[in-house]
């Protein structure tokens, strides 16, 4: 590794990202959308003088770890109880109406096919592509407008969490037609035995946080000890559960939440995030995006992708919480808080390169569907909170 390449390209991101984040605020759009601009302008899509290795992506992944640790931590517990059966029926439909839609629309491009068959299998896992749910920007844009720890904010957090548990399934299932190897079943398992065992885990280490958190009140060793936690949830799900890392990081965050010092915890890892971290994940989505090679037949089929993939959430998760008794704005906000793609739709479609399933053609359009979802899931989540608030002081 290049020492002084990698001292370069973290001060060029972390400027730029820094610069174009204050220059979206004052345009009045989140700083996280500004940040992947920042990404797209200094990397391979115009400028190139950034490229994104290993080094980025290690961190990138840390930022996301921190962020959902973060979310986690500012999550009502309380709500989240209320929010369980709501949250659950969301997922299911945030994973089902996406499936189906990316499946058909890709039989519309190259043919319908037999199930069983070749062509059915790439439909099929395009359409799984389309089910990953990342809710990193959603959180990072729900925080800076303050209503992260409202119920449509934790809706979203705990639907996202069971989207992705969903969609593990979903994935080993349809490997599974290619690979004779995969056992869904055991994933099952595994996934529910992560739960079972981080529910009694956070129990005994709840009590322990709590001591620890009344010996030493208000002390930089609880941060320590958080961000320890943190790390090590995020592995043990990967590792030995196959559950995503920010799943565990999440749960980690949960487990603290109720902690008395639960706010320093949080202001204190804000700051490993606001310097560093958040900077460098959040542009590193616009790093990955090369949109000098795109041609007229893949972006086609890309827009089509982002248009299935942006449709299949709003409308999956917004109209079923409006059956669930959500009034038509917060349905919206679900709806669109949802519809972010990231990291996760980067591992499922590099999953279906490494088994052969679909080719490296198709990354561009998840790099597509990534990058405008991360960009006008903010935007739009802070215009209807806007319209809102204009809306109860005309009430006043």
């Amino acid at each position: 590794m290049d020492t002084l390449l990698v001292l370069r390209n973290l001060a060029i991101i972390i400027v730029s990202a820094k610069a174009f984040g204050l220059l979206a605020r004052k345009l009045k759009a989140p700083q996280v959308a500004g940040e992947i601009v920042a990404g797209l302008l200094i990397g391979p899509t115009l400028f190139n003088i950034v490229k994104a290795d290993d080094f980025l992506s290690g961190m990138a992944e840390i930022g996301v770890i921190l962020l959902m640790f973060s979310a986690g931590l500012e999550t009502d517990i309380d709500k989240l109880k209320k929010s369980g059966i709501k949250a659950t029926i969301l997922a299911c439909a945030g994973v089902a109406i996406p499936l189906v839609l990316g499946t058909v629309m890709y039989m519309c491009f190259y043919g319908f096919s037999q199930p069983g068959t070749t062509g059915f299998i790439q439909a099929l896992f395009i359409g799984t592509i389309l089910t990953a749910t990342s809710v990193s920007i959603t959180v990072q844009a729900l925080r800076e407008l303050g209503k992260i720890s409202t119920e449509v904010g934790t809706t979203i957090m705990s639907a996202a969490i069971i989207d992705d548990v969903i969609g593990i399934v979903v994935l080993t299932a349809v490997i599974g037609l290619k690979d004779a190897n995969a056992n869904l079943g055991m994933v099952c398992i595994k996934t529910v035995l992560f739960f079972i065992v981080s529910l009694v885990a956070g129990i005994l280490i709840f009590k322990i946080m709590q001591r620890l958190d009344a010996r030493w009140t208000h002390t930089r060793r609880i941060p320590i000890i958080a961000m320890a936690l943190a790390f090590v949830l995020s592995y043990v799900a990967d590792k030995y559960f196959g559950v995503a890392d920010i799943t565990g990081a999440f749960v980690a965050g949960i487990i603290l939440s109720s902690l008395d010092d639960k706010a320093y915890i949080d202001r204190k890892m804000d700051i490993n995030s606001y310097m560093i971290f958040g900077p460098v994940f959040f542009a590193s989505v616009g790093l990955q995006t090369n949109l000098r090679e795109v041609d007229m037949t893949i972006l086609v089929f890309s827009l089509a992708f982002v248009a299935v993939g942006l449709l299949g959430k709003v409308l999956g998760c917004g109209a079923v919480a409006k059956l669930l008794g959500y009034n038509s704005s917060d349905s919206l906000k679900i709806g669109i808080g949802m519809m972010t793609r990231g990291e996760v739709a980067l591992i499922v479609a590099q999953r279906g390169l490494k088994t052969g399933i679909i080719d490296g053609r198709y990354f561009t359009a998840v790099i597509l569907l990534i990058v405008i979802s991360s960009i006008m899931t903010p935007i739009l989540l802070k215009a209807i909170y806007a319209s809102d608030e204009r809306k109860n002081e005309g009430r006043v």
